[in-house]
Protein backbone atom coordinates (compact mmCIF):
# COMPACT_ATOMS: atom_id res chain seq x y z
CA UNK A 1 0.00 0.00 0.00
CA UNK A 2 1.06 3.58 -0.66
CA UNK A 3 0.09 7.07 0.52
CA UNK A 4 -2.90 7.16 -1.76
CA UNK A 5 -5.94 4.99 -2.51
CA UNK A 6 -5.06 5.21 -6.21
CA UNK A 7 -1.36 5.27 -7.01
CA UNK A 8 -2.07 7.11 -10.27
CA UNK A 9 -2.76 10.14 -8.08
CA UNK A 10 1.00 10.48 -7.64
CA UNK A 11 1.29 11.36 -11.33
CA UNK A 12 -1.74 13.68 -11.50
CA UNK A 13 -3.09 15.18 -8.29
CA UNK A 14 -2.25 14.51 -4.67
CA UNK A 15 -4.64 14.94 -1.75
CA UNK A 16 -3.87 18.24 -0.04
CA UNK A 17 -3.67 16.49 3.33
CA UNK A 18 -0.63 14.50 2.24
CA UNK A 19 2.05 17.18 2.04
CA UNK A 20 2.95 20.85 2.17
CA UNK A 21 5.73 22.67 0.31
CA UNK A 22 7.58 25.58 1.90
CA UNK A 23 10.36 27.75 0.60
CA UNK A 24 11.13 28.89 -2.92
CA UNK A 25 11.68 26.25 -5.64
CA UNK A 26 15.30 25.11 -5.54
CA UNK A 27 17.59 22.57 -7.16
CA UNK A 28 17.80 20.74 -3.83
CA UNK A 29 14.54 19.68 -2.23
CA UNK A 30 14.37 18.30 1.31
CA UNK A 31 11.74 15.59 1.75
CA UNK A 32 10.92 15.69 5.46
CA UNK A 33 9.16 12.85 7.33
CA UNK A 34 7.63 13.16 10.80
CA UNK A 35 8.15 10.95 13.86
CA UNK A 36 5.80 8.36 15.33
CA UNK A 37 3.78 10.59 17.64
CA UNK A 38 3.48 13.99 15.96
CA UNK A 39 2.49 14.87 12.41
CA UNK A 40 4.02 17.05 9.71
CA UNK A 41 2.71 20.23 11.41
CA UNK A 42 4.36 19.71 14.80
CA UNK A 43 6.38 22.57 16.25
CA UNK A 44 9.59 20.59 15.68
CA UNK A 45 8.82 19.99 11.99
CA UNK A 46 7.81 23.59 11.39
CA UNK A 47 10.81 25.05 13.18
CA UNK A 48 13.29 22.96 11.17
CA UNK A 49 11.43 23.73 7.95
CA UNK A 50 11.52 27.48 8.52
CA UNK A 51 15.24 27.37 9.20
CA UNK A 52 15.99 25.27 6.12
CA UNK A 53 13.78 27.44 3.89
CA UNK A 54 15.72 30.48 5.10
CA UNK A 55 18.88 28.74 3.87
CA UNK A 56 17.38 28.59 0.38
CA UNK A 57 16.05 25.02 0.30
CA UNK A 58 12.52 24.03 -0.58
CA UNK A 59 11.09 21.61 1.98
CA UNK A 60 8.28 19.09 1.44
CA UNK A 61 6.72 17.95 4.72
CA UNK A 62 4.28 15.06 4.51
CA UNK A 63 2.10 12.81 6.64
CA UNK A 64 2.32 9.04 6.64
CA UNK A 65 -1.02 7.27 5.99
CA UNK A 66 -1.96 6.77 9.64
CA UNK A 67 -1.45 10.47 10.34
CA UNK A 68 -3.56 11.37 7.31
CA UNK A 69 -6.32 9.17 8.72
CA UNK A 70 -5.92 10.76 12.17
CA UNK A 71 -6.35 14.20 10.60
CA UNK A 72 -9.57 13.15 8.87
CA UNK A 73 -11.47 11.71 11.83
CA UNK A 74 -9.53 12.88 14.88
CA UNK A 75 -8.86 9.35 16.11
CA UNK A 76 -5.37 8.51 17.31
CA UNK A 77 -3.73 5.54 15.61
CA UNK A 78 -0.38 3.80 16.06
CA UNK A 79 2.17 4.08 13.26
CA UNK A 80 1.75 1.93 10.18
CA UNK A 81 4.17 -0.97 9.76
CA UNK A 82 7.44 -0.30 7.98
CA UNK A 83 6.41 -1.62 4.52
CA UNK A 84 3.47 0.80 4.34
CA UNK A 85 5.58 3.69 5.64
CA UNK A 86 8.28 2.97 3.07
CA UNK A 87 5.73 2.68 0.24
CA UNK A 88 4.40 6.11 1.18
CA UNK A 89 7.93 7.55 1.43
CA UNK A 90 8.68 6.16 -2.05
CA UNK A 91 5.54 7.79 -3.45
CA UNK A 92 6.53 11.12 -1.94
CA UNK A 93 10.05 10.75 -3.34
CA UNK A 94 8.55 10.32 -6.80
CA UNK A 95 6.45 13.42 -6.28
CA UNK A 96 9.45 15.38 -4.98
CA UNK A 97 11.34 14.74 -8.20
CA UNK A 98 8.41 16.16 -10.17
CA UNK A 99 8.76 19.60 -8.56
CA UNK A 100 10.09 22.43 -10.74
CA UNK A 101 13.87 22.97 -10.72
CA UNK A 102 14.61 19.91 -8.55
CA UNK A 103 17.86 18.14 -9.43
CA UNK A 104 18.46 16.28 -6.17
CA UNK A 105 16.38 15.20 -3.18
CA UNK A 106 17.66 14.93 0.39
CA UNK A 107 15.66 12.73 2.76
CA UNK A 108 15.23 14.07 6.29
CA UNK A 109 13.28 12.49 9.12
CA UNK A 110 12.45 13.07 12.75
CA UNK A 111 12.95 9.91 14.85
CA UNK A 112 10.91 7.17 13.12
CA UNK A 113 10.89 9.25 9.95
CA UNK A 114 14.69 9.32 10.00
CA UNK A 115 14.84 5.57 10.39
CA UNK A 116 12.50 5.16 7.40
CA UNK A 117 14.64 7.58 5.38
CA UNK A 118 17.75 5.53 6.11
CA UNK A 119 15.93 2.29 5.26
CA UNK A 120 14.77 3.71 1.93
CA UNK A 121 18.37 4.64 1.14
CA UNK A 122 19.36 0.98 1.66
CA UNK A 123 17.17 -0.01 -1.31
CA UNK A 124 19.23 -0.34 -4.49
CA UNK A 125 16.15 0.45 -6.59
CA UNK A 126 15.69 3.80 -4.82
CA UNK A 127 19.21 5.02 -4.22
CA UNK A 128 19.62 6.78 -7.59
CA UNK A 129 16.82 9.16 -6.54
CA UNK A 130 18.30 9.98 -3.10
CA UNK A 131 21.25 12.34 -2.66
CA UNK A 132 21.75 11.93 1.11
CA UNK A 133 19.92 11.31 4.39
CA UNK A 134 19.62 13.37 7.57
CA UNK A 135 18.23 11.75 10.74
CA UNK A 136 17.04 14.06 13.51
CA UNK A 137 16.94 12.22 16.81
CA UNK A 138 17.53 8.74 15.43
CA UNK A 139 15.71 6.06 17.49
CA UNK A 140 18.71 3.85 18.15
CA UNK A 141 17.22 1.88 21.05
CA UNK A 142 13.55 0.90 21.40
CA UNK A 143 12.12 2.25 24.65
CA UNK A 144 11.30 -1.32 25.68
CA UNK A 145 14.99 -2.18 25.31
CA UNK A 146 16.95 -4.28 22.88
CA UNK A 147 19.84 -4.01 20.49
CA UNK A 148 20.51 -0.66 18.79
CA UNK A 149 19.07 -0.25 15.29
CA UNK A 150 22.33 0.20 13.42
CA UNK A 151 21.63 -1.62 10.14
CA UNK A 152 19.69 1.19 8.40
CA UNK A 153 22.60 3.57 9.00
CA UNK A 154 25.36 1.11 8.20
CA UNK A 155 23.66 -0.23 5.07
CA UNK A 156 22.62 3.11 3.60
CA UNK A 157 24.01 3.59 0.11
CA UNK A 158 24.18 7.39 0.41
CA UNK A 159 25.90 9.68 2.95
CA UNK A 160 24.11 9.89 6.31
CA UNK A 161 24.12 12.60 8.98
CA UNK A 162 22.65 11.93 12.43
CA UNK A 163 21.86 14.94 14.63
CA UNK A 164 21.28 13.72 18.16
CA UNK A 165 20.52 15.37 21.47
CA UNK A 166 23.30 14.60 23.94
CA UNK A 167 20.84 13.05 26.39
CA UNK A 168 18.41 11.50 23.93
CA UNK A 169 16.64 8.59 25.67
CA UNK A 170 16.71 6.64 22.40
CA UNK A 171 20.51 6.81 22.36
CA UNK A 172 22.72 9.66 23.52
CA UNK A 173 26.31 10.83 23.62
CA UNK A 174 27.29 8.39 26.36
CA UNK A 175 26.10 5.35 24.37
CA UNK A 176 26.56 5.96 20.67
CA UNK A 177 30.39 5.95 20.56
CA UNK A 178 30.42 2.36 21.89
CA UNK A 179 28.32 1.04 18.99
CA UNK A 180 29.66 -0.32 15.70
CA UNK A 181 28.71 2.35 13.22
CA UNK A 182 30.59 2.62 9.96
CA UNK A 183 33.04 5.49 9.93
CA UNK A 184 31.28 7.51 7.23
CA UNK A 185 28.07 7.90 9.25
CA UNK A 186 28.45 11.47 10.50
CA UNK A 187 27.10 12.15 14.00
CA UNK A 188 26.81 15.57 15.60
CA UNK A 189 25.36 16.30 19.02
CA UNK A 190 23.07 19.08 20.22
CA UNK A 191 24.13 20.40 23.63
CA UNK A 192 22.13 18.85 26.48
CA UNK A 193 19.31 18.14 24.02
CA UNK A 194 16.60 15.57 24.57
CA UNK A 195 14.92 13.57 21.76
CA UNK A 196 13.55 16.84 20.34
CA UNK A 197 16.78 18.81 20.97
CA UNK A 198 15.34 20.62 24.01
CA UNK A 199 17.99 21.31 26.70
CA UNK A 200 17.41 21.74 30.42
CA UNK A 201 17.14 25.31 31.70
CA UNK A 202 20.27 24.79 33.77
CA UNK A 203 22.35 23.74 30.75
CA UNK A 204 23.50 27.19 29.67
CA UNK A 205 22.09 26.78 26.17
CA UNK A 206 18.63 27.13 24.64
CA UNK A 207 16.24 25.24 22.40
CA UNK A 208 16.57 28.03 19.81
CA UNK A 209 20.36 27.67 19.79
CA UNK A 210 20.09 23.93 19.25
CA UNK A 211 17.67 24.37 16.34
CA UNK A 212 19.94 26.98 14.78
CA UNK A 213 22.85 24.58 15.04
CA UNK A 214 20.79 21.71 13.64
CA UNK A 215 19.84 23.81 10.61
CA UNK A 216 23.43 24.98 10.11
CA UNK A 217 24.84 21.45 10.34
CA UNK A 218 22.18 20.18 7.94
CA UNK A 219 22.94 22.90 5.41
CA UNK A 220 26.67 22.24 5.64
CA UNK A 221 26.10 18.50 5.08
CA UNK A 222 23.79 19.11 2.12
CA UNK A 223 26.20 21.59 0.54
Amino acid sequence: MSCYPDKSLVNEDVASSAYVLEGKPSETLILFAHGAGANRDSAFMQQMTLGLAAKGYQVMRFNFPYMQANALDGKKRPPDRAPKLLACFSDMLELAHKQPEVKRVVLMGKSMGGRMAALLACDSTQVSRIDRVICLGYPFIPLKGGEPRLAPLNDSQVPVLVLQGERDKFGGKMQIPSWSLKCDVQIDYLADGDHSFVPRKSSGTTEAANFTLAVDLSAKFIG
